[in-house]
């Protein structure tokens, strides 16, 4: 599957997601929603050694703290991007946490949400194009 992507400097910023400004992406699959980690959030955590999975059945409400990414350098909360149940989690990264490093909108997914309110809130995230703008605004800090 070829995906258009922008790019701004070494970050790539896939066309077909949805983003939010804490650097959580959200890709729409049927009802469900399918979350992770962008790519500037793993390149600025460098090298990603453990992921703090949530647990299959939570529920939780937009915003809220879904577990951490441990680096190297740091740890870093991630934020549910919608609210909704947790119907999947990517267990293979209990195993190989660098997948968020080689492949963030790929492989490297975290959950899968069965989202609650998601006409409402998919129009507080972010689509591509914001989230390219966004980006440069924190990169010309």
């Amino acid at each position: 599957m070829v995906e258009e992507t922008l790019k701004i400097e070494e970050y790539d910023v896939p066309e077909s997601l949805y983003y939010t400004k804490d650097h959580e992406w959200l890709r729409l699959e049927g009802e469900n929603c399918v979350i992770g980690v962008t790519d500037y959030a793993q390149k600025t955590l460098h090298e990603v050694v453990f992921v703090d999975l949530p647990e299959r059945g939570r529920k939780v409400s937009k915003a809220e703290s879904l577990g951490t990414v441990e680096s190297v350098k740091a740890v870093s909360d991630y934020f549910a991007p919608v609210s909704g149940e947790i119907i999947e989690v990517n267990s293979i990264l209990s195993t190989k946490p660098d997948l968020i490093n080689k492949s963030p909108y790929g492989e490297g997914w975290i959950a899968i949400i069965k989202p609650s309110n998601l006409e409402v809130e998919l129009k507080d995230l972010m689509d591509s194009k914001e989230y390219y703008q966004y980006l440069k605004s924190l990169i010309e800090k």
